[in-house]
């Protein structure tokens, strides 16, 4: 390859997997290091390689670090196994512990302190030696194999590494993204740059995930794996409610307004608790925004799901009340349970159904976002003056209408 030819594959490289040029040099240069050992090396040499991707030439080094000598008897046992691959002579010595250990000595990438002094005085314990290699000359073709499946490997790997590096600071984050295709119950979900899994229990059994729609989705988690990065995302998690809450309204982002607790059913409906200790800010106003346009783009982004924005009371009377909201409340009895927090909350018979929703719902949500169970009861009895009342007036009527036909008779006679 030329030398412009070279630059240009390099650089069409670094676009198209987004590494860096020093990565894909530094991946060259040990492909070729693996190419050198394959035709011309042996198997005590420390093969590294420089590549100028400007001129294209390759300069080839045998690196190794010098280490202190090893007992003549020691070498003379080990003498005989010379015929490894690599060479490993054991010495023992005291760990930090107190434990004796073993510390092999490698001649591949060792050189002993007496070997070294020959080669010049200078060096000591710890210096690195690098002596120039002449390349023969040109690589035979499985040494042009196998520097390509180098390449190809540590391209990959690299690639699979800034993937994970620019995901995983993006974990507990809302991304957006779009459905790419189904693989079975799974969902997979195109980032831009990766592809992420949406498994069956974090998707809203409610929507339809359509190929090439464009949602919001929260980041559960980022790992690394043996085939590379994994990356789970979620519709159904209560922090993405959250998270949109934060994106939509820049109150809860500053800090002025805070969210203190949430309760979910994914794709029907939310409970949002707020809270603010600023008294000239309305926090239920600032969440719903002019003519209701911030929680209007916040229903849209969960895709239609209504959601309740309750104010948060320190009092759990008031916060229970507030809670289960749009009922009215008439009255609310904590008890003292050390098993669990309980309350019996009292409602007129015409906000029975309020109070309950459709299947339990808003009980349900309110109890889950005070941590309190919540018992409904409907509020039938009638004070005891007013029920004395109702009988004396009944007890008049009864006695004037038993009055009226003995007047009627007294007339006609």
């Amino acid at each position: 390859m030329t030398q412009s030819a070279i630059q240009a594959a390099i650089a069409q490289i670094c676009q198209e997997k987004n590494i860096s040029e020093e990565s894909v040099l530094h991946t060259i240069e040990l492909a070729l290091a693996a190419a050198f050992r394959k035709d011309f090396g042996n198997k005590m040499q420390n093969i590294i390689t420089e590549f100028d991707s400007k001129t294209g030439n390759v300069k080839v080094f045998d690196f190794k670090t010098v280490v202190e000598d090893l007992p003549e008897e020691e070498l003379a046992q080990e003498g005989e196994e010379e015929k490894m691959e690599v060479i490993q002579d054991e010495k023992s010595f005291v760990s930090e512990e107190g434990e004796e250990e073993v510390r092999r000595f490698n001649p591949k990438t060792e050189i002993q302190l007496k070997d070294a002094k020959e080669i010049s005085s200078k060096y000591k314990i710890g210096d690195e030696i690098v002596t120039p290699l002449e390349v023969p000359g040109d690589f035979g073709r499985m040494a042009a194999q196998t520097a390509k499946q180098v390449i190809i490997q540590k391209i990959r790997e690299v690639e699979r590494q800034n993937i994970f590096d620019e995901f995983k600071v993006l974990e507990r984050q809302v991304v957006n993204g779009n459905i790419q295709r189904r693989e079975g119950k799974n969902v997979l979900v195109d980032l831009g740059t990766t592809t992420a899994l949406m498994p069956s229990e974090e998707q809203v059994s409610s929507e339809r995930y359509n190929v090439g729609n464009r949602m919001k989705f929260y980041i559960k988690s980022v790992d690394q794996t043996t085939r590379g990065p994994q990356i789970i995302v979620s519709r159904s998690s209560i922090e993405i409610v959250r998270k949109i809450f934060e994106l939509e309204i820049p109150e809860i982002t500053s800090g002025i307004i805070e969210i203190k607790s949430i309760a979910r059913e994914a794709g029907s409906r939310s409970k949002v608790a707020i809270m603010t200790n600023d008294e000239g800010i309305d926090p239920i106003g600032s969440c719903v925004g002019q003519r209701g346009g911030r929680i209007q783009t916040i229903i849209s982004e969960l895709n239609g799901e209504k959601v309740d924005i309750i104010l948060f009371d320190e009092s759990p009377l008031k916060f229970i009340t507030n809670a289960l909201s749009p009922a009215k409340v008439s009255k609310v009895e904590l008890k003292d349970n050390k098993e669990e927090k309980s309350a019996t909350v009292t409602v007129k018979e015409d906000q029975l159904s309020l109070a309950i929703g459709r299947g339990g719902q808003n009980v349900r949500l309110a109890s889950k976002l005070t941590d309190y169970k919540i018992d409904i009861i409907p509020a039938t009895e009638k004070p005891a003056e007013e029920i004395a009342e109702n009988i004396s007036e009944e007890t008049a009527e009864e006695a004037v209408a038993e009055k009226e036909p003995e007047a009627k008779e007294e007339t006609e006679n």
